[in-house]
Order: structure tokens, then sequence, then C-alpha cells
């Protein structure tokens, strides 16, 4: 998978494989089945938290991640998985989650933090269809793990007559949560992410996908992307932790 640039996931973030995530190479004489596989992303998201940290699957580390970047998908064999961040500068343990990776599925697993108290991070699994969408369309997703913005939101496509609503791509999603991906026009776009109710504000921006909430993203026809809404809010959290909304091509 490939992200949007190179700001969300530098190529050299990843590391050697270990071998229970390496595909396995048989021989012409070889009849022994290949293992039944799945595959997972990792993002760091954790604004409370936003040290490096390392990702493992089964105890084997699979890549070293700054706040902000995430992994490809990594393939791994189906069975119930125990994926866990550590943080790289000490080893210390920061989070784990378990969950059962089904044969030829996808998952992304995001380190988030579920307060903004100094150091909370947590990890939440959701599973990725990565149907491919219809003709001339892509398909999107968010995923809220912004602390102290409005709950639920909403991912919108903006009105182009000033002071009144968008179009709502995706229905309400709490904190913590993800949508299911659903088919918008290919084509350029800056959507937004909206919360409140009967009356619909704008709390962020999607612009290019880059958080700086400005310009327009060309969705491409055939591309999955998922919109993540990360950071904290509050006066005095640094610029690079403040909500944004960034965007993770999954395909």
């Amino acid at each position: 998978m490939k992200t949007l640039t190179s700001i969300f996931r530098p190529t050299a973030l990843l590391l050697t494989l270990p071998a229970v995530l390496a595909f396995s190479a048989c021989s012409n004489d070889d009849d022994t089945p290949a293992p039944d596989r799945g595959q997972v992303l990792f993002s760091h998201a954790a604004a409370a938290s936003a040290v490096p940290v390392k990702a493992l699957i089964k105890g084997g580390e699979v890549g070293s991640l700054n706040y902000g970047n995430s992994t490809g998908y990594l393939t791994t064999n189906a069975d119930t998985a125990t994926v866990r961040v550590n943080v790289a500068s000490s080893g210390q343990g920061a989070a784990k989650t378990s969950f059962r990776i089904e044969k030829d599925k996808n998952y992304s697993v995001f380190a988030y933090s579920p307060s903004a108290s100094f150091g909370s991070v947590a990890l939440k699994q959701f599973t990725d269809d990565l149907t491919a969408p219809a003709a001339n369309q892509a398909k999107v997703r968010i995923v809220h793990l912004a602390v102290g913005v409005p709950s639920p939101v909403r991912l919108t496509v903006p009105s182009v007559i000033p002071g009144t609503a968008g179009s709502d791509i995706t229905p309400d999603v709490a904190f913590g949560n993800a949508s299911e991906f659903f088919a918008v026009n290919a084509g350029a776009a800056n959507l937004v992410i909206t919360a409140g109710s009967p009356v619909r504000t704008q709390v962020l921006a999607v612009g290019d996908g880059s958080g700086s909430g400005t310009g327009t993203k060309t969705f491409e026809a055939g591309k999955i992307y998922t919109i993540v809404v990360r950071g904290i809010a509050g006066a005095t959290v640094p610029a690079d932790q403040q909500p944004k909304a960034v965007i993770i091509q999954n395909k």
C-alpha cells in the first residue's frame, strides 16, 4: 500500500520482516500447501504519545513508526494474533491487543490516545473491505481518533452554495470508531469533517490530505482511502499534535 506522499509513510519506515511475516518460498518438489494468510496495516495516531514506536505482530517487530506514519499491509499467517506497540527509545510496552486474523482478510491497527493525558495510548483494530469500487469511483472511510474534537463526526462533501448544508458521505462516527468504506466519484475534492445536530458545522477540512487543511485531493478511480481524524484539541497543544484530517491510501 502507498500512502499519499512520503509525508505520511517514508519508505524507509519498514524494517526487515521476521520470518513469521515473510512469504513462504516452496520448491517445485514441495507439495506442502501454503498457510492461510491475512494482512495487517499499522498506523501511529496517538497524539498524547507522539514518540517513535515499534510495531510488533506475534512478538516479531515489523516496523518503526513516527507519529502520523503508517506501514503498508504486512502479510501474516491467519490465526489469533497479539499485536503491540513499544516505545522505540526504551522498548517499554505501550499497548497491545489480540484479534483473529482471517484468511484473505485485511485489517488496520491504529495506535491512538483515548485521552489527552501524557503518554495515553491504546490500539484499535478495524477490518478493511478492499473490494474494488465501481468504474469511475473511489472508496473512502473516516476513522475518528481526535481527542477533544466533537463526537460524532461525519465525512461530508461541502455545498457549493455558501450557508447551505453539504452532502454527507458517511453516517455519524463516534470517537474511537470507523465508518465503512463508501463510494465517491473520482476527481478532485476538498472534503470536510462535520459535526452537530440539527445544524451541522465544519470541524476540519481534509484538503490535500496532508493535515494542512488546504488544497484539494484527487481521489483516483479504483483507489481506496482512509481519512484519519487525529490529534488533541487545546490551545497549548503543539502544532503537529493539533487536530488534523489526514489521508492514508489503502489500495
